[in-house]
């Protein structure tokens, strides 16, 4: 298995037979994962807020979930692109429209790969063991945050995780943990100039091994679906 990290600007899109993990640690598919974990039915991955409105209008057990670049808050969203916000919710019969920039952005980037998966920490090892059973050809960590005043250390953390895990080892998940916290972004975490960005988001984010499920990502009907694959 060829195990390949590209992050937004340097990914030139699948071959039919690869396998790609969008990573997205801070928030997007660790949110996700709390998400998956309180319940939902099924995750509806959309590109902008008014679709999201849009596709909850005609649901009556639907939820909107998301922030804009930087992680803000979308006004008029039940919840924010927050896991400690969604820790001890019970979402049992909704479905969720997902709205957020990075990890959204990849899943558009890689949608002709033939596996396709949501990744961060908190289900890394799932995610790896799920991978190791296809044994595709190739899989490419595709790293979501890397922008002009991020280093998107949080992802390629995960990303190396991930393929010590790919590669069958058993790696000590601490240092990785703790480089989710010191990346750029994760710093601004807590810092009362970000009030929207939570001390406890971080510490959930940078768990590793938190859940025993993957994230496989599917087209239905013209819609992208975040489901759950538990081991």
């Amino acid at each position: 298995m060829e195990i390949i990290l590209a992050d937004l600007r340097t990914y030139r899109g699948a071959a039919p037979d690869d396998a790609v993990v969008v990573i997205d640690v801070l928030r997007s598919f660790t949110t996700a994962a709390y998400v998956l974990h309180a319940g939902a039915r099924e995750i509806m991955l959309v590109a902008t807020p008014e679709e999201a409105r849009t596709l909850v209008h005609r649901s009556p057990a639907a939820l909107t979930i998301g922030a804009v670049p930087g992680g803000f808050p979308i006004e008029g969203f039940d919840f924010g692109n927050s896991p400690a916000a969604l820790c001890n919710v019970d979402l049992t019969g909704y479905d969720v429209a997902l709205c957020t920039a990075g990890g959204v952005r990849g899943v558009i980037a890689a949608h002709q790969a033939a596996v396709l998966l949501g990744g961060s920490l908190v289900c890394a090892a799932a995610t790896a063991h799920v991978l190791r059973r296809i044994a595709p050809p190739r899989v490419t960590l595709l790293i979501t945050g890397v922008y002009a005043d991020r280093d998107g250390d949080e992802d390629i953390a995960c990303a190396e995780y991930l393929a010590a895990r790919l590669r069958g080892e058993t790696p000590n998940p601490a240092p990785f943990e703790r480089r989710v916290r010191e990346s750029s972004f994760g710093r601004r975490f807590g810092n009362p100039a970000h009030p929207h960005l939570s001390e406890a988001d971080l510490d959930l984010c940078a768990r590793a091994d938190v859940f025993d499920f993957a994230m496989p990502i599917a087209r239905r009907a013209g819609r992208t679906f975040i489901e759950r694959l538990t081991l």
